[in-house]
């Protein structure tokens, strides 16, 4: 206030020494009233308004207005320094006042530890207040922490993270956020970010005691909230219908569906009228429910806008009331009936299936088996129907031995049960202990459980087994065949081929496998052989559709092979070609031909001549037969001793080889077809008298014994009897033969079924097993250490004689204990043949 005082003064005193100037420029002069007065400023105007004329008032208007200028601003200079002192005065005290609050609010929110950062709108640097080394660890200078690098020093990384995106949200777009975390040494904090006067503010503080109590139960009231309103809004948009009731039984809240179900214009409406969804009986049953068991389920009906629908009800007793809902089943429920009969349906299908079905729910018992699955185990039905759990089957199984052996069973049947936890189904093969092989295929169920089906495989696995190695075996077999085989098909296109094949016709297996037209096999072979008819006719037989017959074939290549080829047509349609190397059988038949010709030549040669040498010798030996008994004849004339001993040799002599000759033509006739039988009745004791008489002077000389043993009523058979007296006379002379002195040969007779049996037996060494083939071939005579000697055509002319009258001749001998030749003659004439046949 002194200041705008002294500035009106020093205008004062310029105005007056402005006055005076214009006194002493003579415009002022000094009888004027400015002068007089005491008051310059009056005296002034006194003077401008009395004294001053018209020139003069020019010049004193300008002088005013300079004056009345600096007067204004002098005055206005004092009010506004007047009234500055008293806004500074006003300031101080404000600035006090808020300094105090400011303390005061700082002290409030320091009460506690925690920590304010902030950052200024532009700046990315924070300001940070507060227990900083409480909270955040400062970095390596011991300046202000980095923002993220501090929240993970004493954050988890999780929680790090989320407060780090926080804060750059609030930072970018202004989103404010309240967090709760915990730290790395398990504290609680809050962290709360905020907008405020174009800041963004952080305070993070430590939750502890009530505060962490309070904060958890604003966090849960918060949570309880927004699952309440979700929950109310999922039960107004539910299709079902959802009500709530008091202890008392009425209605407290219905939805949208249950209004509708209700006939009501809205879920208030519902509610005010307590209106009532189900009928008496299901509301008292739903009550007596309630009130025993705190739950209510069931399938009840419900009448929905004139529409009678089944719907399951589902109610709950809750504390101070009741809750319940009503889902729409009438579609489940028709589908399960649908179901009902369709498991029904598949029940009486799977129990016409020869494979045994078994299924098991997800509590692993056994929920449907079709009967050739109880067929299949030999299980009892009361045992299955029980509903068995999937362990105590197989452990039954097991007691009765009819799983496979395992060393380790708990292994085996756990890895079994994996088949409740696959996705795919598995297949596998039992081989149990009776010899049976099971295929088994376990099949997860979408509910959780198993389908097992099994299958009585042994047949089939049997067949399979050698079908494959019958297969293995033709493989082989062609392979090693000494013939070249390939099977064309009905296209004309080589199908299979074995390496004789290719080593045949000098082809490579790689060409082969190509499967070549047969044109072009013929063209491969064509070098080899180059007949054309021959290869148009395999062409034909191997290409033809109608009248497939087999095609037979001489081939005579050019490297002088010769080839049997042969077509085969087979059942699919494919023909099978095959050749064989004959050039040597042809060879071979060729020469055999060749020799059978000339052998058939020596033949005729050979009968001819032992015709021609056998009526040759016959002739003179008939006349020294008969000149012999001449001379042995007493009317001749006497004879000496010694020359009757010479006669009795000539007669002996010429008696057996006029025998030998006749056996020898009788041999020969048989071999050339030209001999007869001359069939009769035959006396079989008369027969044997008449052969036993020829051997009388062997008998005799040799002290041998006969022993004749036929049965009474042997009767007779129709035969030659002169060829039956040989055949004896032969037998007996044989066996003379080889029996030793004094012994006895023995002949039995017998009837067997429609055959005569004869059996001659002697005492002598025996025929060693490697020489009783050959007792019956020509001109075999082995003596064995008896006296025996001869031809060896005895018999060889029993056995023929004998299978001329259709019957078998039989040789039994053991060495050192005799033999027995046994011969049977058939007693009817249909047995019998002709021996030119």
């Amino acid at each position: 206030m002194s200041d705008v005082l002294g500035s009106m003064r020093r205008t004062c005193l310029s105005c007056t020494s402005l006055v005076r100037g214009l006194a002493g420029a003579g415009l002022v002069t000094a009888s004027s009233p400015a002068f007089a007065a005491d008051d310059p400023l009056a005296a002034l105007t006194s003077w401008i308004i009395v004294d001053l004329n018209r020139h003069e008032l020019v010049t004193l208007a300008m002088a005013v207005s300079v004056l009345g200028f600096s007067v204004m601003s002098a005055i206005l200079l004092m009010r506004t320094r007047q009234r500055a002192a008293a806004q500074e005065a006003r300031l101080r005290a404000d600035v006090h006042t808020l300094q105090a609050e400011s303390d005061r609010f700082r002290a409030l929110l320091f009460a506690e530890p925690q920590v304010l950062i902030s950052w200024s709108a532009g700046d990315d640097r924070p300001q940070i207040s507060g227990d900083v080394a409480l909270l955040l660890p400062t970095d390596s200078h011991g300046g202000q922490p980095q923002r993220v690098l501090a929240f993970g020093t004493w954050l988890p990384p999780e929680p790090a993270l989320q407060i780090d995106h926080a804060v750059d949200a609030l930072l970018d777009k202004g989103e404010a956020f309240l967090l709760h975390l915990t730290t790395s040494t398990g504290r609680s904090i809050e962290a709360m970010g905020r907008a405020v006067g174009g800041q963004a503010i952080l305070r993070i503080r430590e939750l502890s005691g009530v505060r962490r109590e309070l904060a958890e139960m604003s966090r849960r009231f918060k949570a309880l909230q927004d699952e309440t309103e979700m929950l109310r809004g999922f039960a107004d948009a539910a299709p079902w219908p959802i009500w709530t009731r008091r202890a008392s039984g009425e209605l407290n809240f219905a939805n949208a569906a249950y209004a509708r179900a209700a006939d009501a214009s809205s879920p208030a409406d519902a509610v005010s009228r307590n209106l009532e969804l189900l009928d008496s009986t299901d509301r008292g049953q739903l009550a007596r429910a309630l009130a025993d068991d705190a739950e209510f389920a069931a399938r009840l009906p419900i009448v929905v806008g004139g529409e009678r629908r089944y719907f399951d009800v589902r109610a709950l007793r809750l504390k101070g009331g009741s809750a319940g809902m009503a889902v729409d089943s009438s579609e489940a429920a028709a589908l399960g009936a649908a179901l009902v009969r369709m498991a029904d349906a598949h029940r009486r299908t799977l129990d016409q299936l020869s494979s045994g079905v078994a299924v098991f729910d997800a509590q692993r018992r056994l929920a449907f088996y079709n009967d050739s699955y109880r067929k299949l185990w030999d299980l009892d039905r009361a045992f299955l129907d029980g509903h068995p759990d999937d362990s105590s089957v197989l452990d039954r199984l097991r007691a009765a031995r009819k799983l496979p052996e395992e060393r380790d069973f708990r292994e085996w049947k756990n890895r079994l049960h994996e088949a409740y936890r696959a996705v795919e189904a598995d297949k596998a093969i039992w081989y149990l202990p009776d010899g049976r092989a099971i295929s088994i295929v376990t099949t997860p169920n979408q509910e959780g459980g198993v389908t097992y089906l099994f299958d009585d495989v042994t047949e089939s696995l049997d067949l399979q087994r050698r079908y494959g190695g019958l297969i293995d075996v033709q493989r082989e077999t062609l392979d090693n065949l000494s013939e070249a085989v390939a099977v064309f098909g009905s296209n004309g296109c080589a199908q299979l081929f074995n390496p004789a094949f290719t080593r045949m016709w000098n082809l490579t297996p790689e060409a082969l496998n190509d499967r070549p037209h047969i044109e072009t096999v013929e063209a491969w072979c064509r070098p080899l052989y180059d007949d054309e008819a021959s290869w148009q006719a395999l062409r034909g037989a191997i290409t033809g559709i109608d009248d497939r017959k087999q095609v037979v074939l001489k081939l005579e290549r050019k490297d002088g092979t010769v080839l049997a080829c042969k077509t085969m047509p087979l059942p699919d349609g494919a023909t099978m070609l095959t050749f064989q190397d004959i050039s040597d059988t042809e060879n071979v038949e060729r020469a055999l031909r060749e020799r059978n010709e000339a052998l058939e030549t020596a033949d005729r040669i050979k009968i001819d001549f032992v015709h021609h040498v056998s009526y040759e010798l016959r002739s003179p030996l008939t006349t020294i037969i008969g000149f012999a008994h001449l001379l042995g004849d007493p009317s001749t004339g006497p004879l000496n001793d010694k020359q009757s001993e010479y006669i009795a040799y000539i007669t002996s002599s010429t008696n057996a080889l006029l025998a030998i000759i006749n056996n020898i033509l009788d041999l020969a006739s048989i071999d050339a077809g030209a001999m007869t039988l001359n069939l009769g009745p035959i006396e079989i004791r008369r027969t044997i008298a008449a052969a036993a008489e020829g051997i009388q002077d062997r008998l005799a000389r040799d002290q041998i014994t006969l022993d004749i043993d036929t049965d009474p009523a042997i009767g007779e058979f129709v035969g030659d009897e002169r060829r039956v007296v040989q055949v004896l006379y032969n037998l007996l002379a044989n066996a003379i033969g080889f029996s030793p002195s004094e012994a006895t040969v023995k002949l039995v007779v017998r009837k067997k079924g429609t055959s005569v049996v004869f059996t001659v037996t002697d005492a002598g060494p025996g025929i060693a097993p490697a020489l009783k083939d050959k007792v019956f071939d020509l001109f075999e005579s082995d003596s064995q250490g008896s006296r025996h000697r001869g031809p060896g055509l005895g018999l060889a002319l029993v056995r023929s004689f004998v299978e001329l009258h259709g019957g078998k001749v039989e040789v039994d001998s053991v060495v050192g204990h005799g033999t027995s030749v046994i011969c049977e003659f058939p007693i009817e004439p249909t047995a019998q043949r002709n021996a030119a046949e």
